[in-house]
């Protein structure tokens, strides 16, 4: 008698399931026509959504400021496009890495030379912040199983592409406006700081 209530009880949970299934799968396809039918029998536009994503794709990697700028490291070009203190005693830097160097680029060198931050992989671990004036390295924030608060570059980076990346550091004193932002073997870029 058990045996026979509790396939009843099967039954009837796989018969919820199914329809709630069909329904949604209805509910999700639904509504795709009322712009057909707004507009007669003309599809929608795709070169205004084609043109509106083109506008995302062009204005995203772009930035009106430019800090710095420095090339090396057999072709790569590293600029920094803000550097900003915010509220929680941290600085962020933003900018793009552009990578010019002829093959994949995996950023192993970046990552810094401690035991901790090799668990990052190909990252801006290794960046840091120099105070020439307070003569003092400000080194990457990390949070509390050792990963960085950066970038990381899965995968790499494709010959001629360009990649954005961030680091965050811990804040120099309020009177230092300058530091110089260094990372692997490029050379510094000096960058002024605003407030966030």
């Amino acid at each position: 008698m058990d045996f026979r209530h509790t396939m009843k009880g099967r039954r009837a949970l796989s018969a919820v399931a199914i329809t709630t299934g069909l329904l949604l799968t209805v509910a999700g396809c639904g509504g795709g026509d009322d712009e057909k039918s707004d507009k007669g029998t003309q599809a929608p536009s795709t070169p205004a959504q084609h043109s509106s994503a083109d506008q995302k794709e062009s204005q995203a990697p772009q930035s009106d400021t430019v800090l710095a700028e420095v090339k090396g490291e057999n072709g790569l070009a590293l600029t920094v496009t803000a550097a900003k203190r915010d509220g929680g005693g941290f600085v962020t830097v933003e900018g793009t890495v552009t990578n010019n160097t002829g093959m994949l680029w995996v950023a192993a060198n970046w990552r810094g030379d401690e035991k901790e931050l090799v668990r990052n992989g190909g990252s801006i671990a290794g960046a840091s912040l120099i105070d020439q004036k307070g003569k003092k390295r400000y080194l990457i924030l990390r949070d509390t199983a050792g990963r960085c608060l950066c970038t990381q570059f899965t995968g790499g980076v494709k010959q001629g592409a360009t990649a954005q990346w961030f680091a965050q550091f811990p804040a120099p004193p309020e009177g230092t406006t300058k530091v110089d932002f260094q990372v692997g073997g490029m050379p510094p870029a000096s960058i002024e700081l605003s407030e966030g």
